[in-house]
Order: structure tokens, then C-alpha cells, then sequence
């Protein structure tokens, strides 16, 4: 297979590693400094499921989609942060023999898949939840740190979701486990009440993931963040795999918590080297959600408006 990745951060690397490895064709697109250590040293992945190395030569890395050949892609995955989906989008979009490639958003957050809906028909349109650990030492190196599940692949618009198969395969063959599905909807929203739940509390604590369960004042924080994230989730029309709030919370603190306890989310991450973060396509887009809804999110509010004063604080 031809793979295009746009992003080429950790998850985009970690993604690209595999593709390598089982032998697919890859071209990363990223910023240029990315580029250039990708030219130089080629890419390096270490960590759980092994260390593996892809030469320079062995795959293609440019800092625009413009200085592409063109090229018969089977599949397009889009690994930027949230908030550059609009971007992508717009710029996916104005090349040609790119505009009819399957695209899979491998991205944090609830919305990316609507707004790349406004540019490509929905049958285009595949979603990825990934919720193993990605770091990125250097710029061409990836260092997998925690790996919680399979790699999940679906679609939130079409029931037909077999051409998936074969990209699937490709990924698990390269050594993260993938699987397709048919209910990545509801894979996308257990994600979004874990991360809901995590990153902006232990982005504004400043802690690890594991210590915000062991106090009952960020225990009691979590939990009513769970239900209004349920609240909001149900009376938009969506699901997950538990049945209540309840139900979901005694699973996250004895299978979910526990295996990830030193980890470190990626928006604390940001904030420490002065960039943005994706609280709005979390905590920030369940807000959104409950005002087209009418229901009150008063602990997902606070959450988001803390972070966002931290990265207003941060990107200064």
C-alpha cells in the first residue's frame, strides 16, 4: 500500500513505524525541522513492542502537501493535534489526487470527523481511536510508553467499513495490535470520558495520572466530570459500551487507572514547552455539546477554562 501521513508528531511516527516495518510504502508530512531529521537520521522507534529503525531512503518526508509527486494513495492518516483539523482539511482538500483518498482521523477529541465532513464526502471518512502512549525524544524518533489497547478503525458515517482490512492488518503486522470495528463511536466516546476525566486535571495538578485517584477531592472531580460527559453523550444521540455513568467509573478506576498510573498526558506536555493544547476538543467540546443540548457541564467549564488560562499563560 501507498500511506500518506499528515503529522508526523509521536502518534504520526508511531503509526508510520509500523507502516515501515511491514513493508508499506509511507510519505510523512510535518513541519520542516521535522523533515530534516527524518532526511538525516531516518526514523527511530523505541519502547514497548520492540525497537525499530527505517532508513532514510525507505520512505519520503516533505513539509508541504504541494511538493508531493503525484501519487496514488490508499489511504490518507491524519495525526495532527485537534486543532489543526480545519487546516488539514482545507489543504488535503486543494490537492487534486488527494480529494478522493480514504482518510483516517488519528486524532484526540470529538469533532474532527464533522468538520473534514464540510470537505470530503462522509464515505471518505474514517475515524482511529488510539490510546497507547506516544513520547517523541527527538524529532525523528518515537518511544512507545504505555499501550492500553488495541488500535481501533471504523467509521462514524458508513456502515461498510471492510477496505479497512487491509490497513488494519498492516499496522498490527508492524506491531501495535489494530483491529476494525464497528462501533468506533463508541470506542470514541469511552476514549473521550478517560481523557475527560485525566488530561486536564493532570495538566493542572501537574501530577501524574494515578495520583489524582488516590485523593477523594480529584476523585470527586473525575466522577461528576463522567456524568456530565454521559449527560451530554446521551441526549446528543451517542453511546459507549457502559450502560451508566456508574458502570463506567468502576471500570476506569479498576482496569483503566492502574496501568497508566506515571502517565503523563500530552496536554501537560504542551503546556511545559509553551504550546497549545486540545482542552477544547475534550473537556472544551463537551461544553460545546451540552449548550446545543441544554444540559450544564459546570466541572468540564471549569476544567477547560483553567487549561486554557494555563496555555494562554503558557504560549506568551
Amino acid at each position: 500500500m501507498n500511506i500518506l501521513l499528515y503529522g508526523a508528531g509521536a502518534v504520526g511516527l508511531g503509526l508510520a513505524s509500523c507502516l515501515l516495518k511491514n513493508g508499506e510504502r509511507v510519505d510523512l508530512i510535518s513541519r520542516g525541522e521535522t523533515v530534516t531529521a527524518l532526511q538525516q537520521n531516518g526514523l527511530q522507534r523505541t519502547g514497548l513492542f520492540g525497537d525499530f529503525t527505517a532508513a532514510p531512503d525507505s520512505f519520503g518526508a516533505c513539509a508541504s502537501l504541494s511538493k508531493l509527486p503525484e501519487t496514488q494513495y490508499d489511504f490518507i492518516l491524519v495525526c495532527t493535534k485537534s486543532f489543526d483539523t480545519r487546516e488539514a482539511a482545507e489543504q488535503i482538500a486543494a490537492i487534486p489526487f488527494l480529494k478522493n483518498v480514504s482518510t483516517v482521523l488519528c486524532q484526540n477529541g470529538w469533532g474532527n470527523a464533522e468538520i473534514f465532513a464540510e470537505y470530503f464526502p462522509k464515505e471518505r471518512i474514517q475515524s482511529g481511536r488510539v490510546i497507547t502512549g506516544f513520547r517523541r525524544p527527538q524529532k525523528h524518533q518515537v518511544d512507545i510508553t504505555v499501550h492500553a489497547d488495541a488500535i481501533h478503525l471504523g467509521s462514524l458515517f458508513n456502515d461498510d467499513i471492510s477496505g479497512l482490512e487491509k490497513l488494519s492488518a498492516a499496522i498490527d503486522a508492524g506491531g501495535i495490535p489494530c483491529e476494525v470495528t464497528p462501533t468506533i463511536s463508541k470506542d470514541l466516546w469511552a476514549k473521550m470520558l478517560y481523557n475527560c476525566m485525566l488530561n486536564g486535571l493532570s495538566t493542572v495538578f501537574d501530577v501524574p495520572y494515578g495520583l489524582l485517584g488516590e485523593s477523594p477531592y480529584t476523585r470527586e472531580l473525575m466522577e461528576n466530570i463522567a456524568h456530565e460527559v454521559y449527560a451530554v453523550m446521551t441526549a446528543a444521540g451517542y453511546s459507549t459500551h457502559w450502560n451508566s455513568a456508574e458502570d463506567y467509573i468502576d471500570t476506569f478506576y479498576k482496569h483503566q487507572l492502574p496501568p497508566t498510573y506515571q502517565h503523563e498526558p500530552s496536554m501537560l506536555q504542551d503546556i511545559r514547552a509553551g504550546k497549545r493544547t486540545e482542552i477544547d476538543a475534550l473537556n472544551g467540546a463537551v461544553v460545546q455539546l451540552g449548550q446545543q443540548h441544554g444540559i450544564a457541564t459546570p466541572h468540564n467549564l471549569t476544567v477547560t477554562r483553567m487549561v486554557q488560562f494555563m496555555e494562554n499563560q503558557a504560549v506568551k
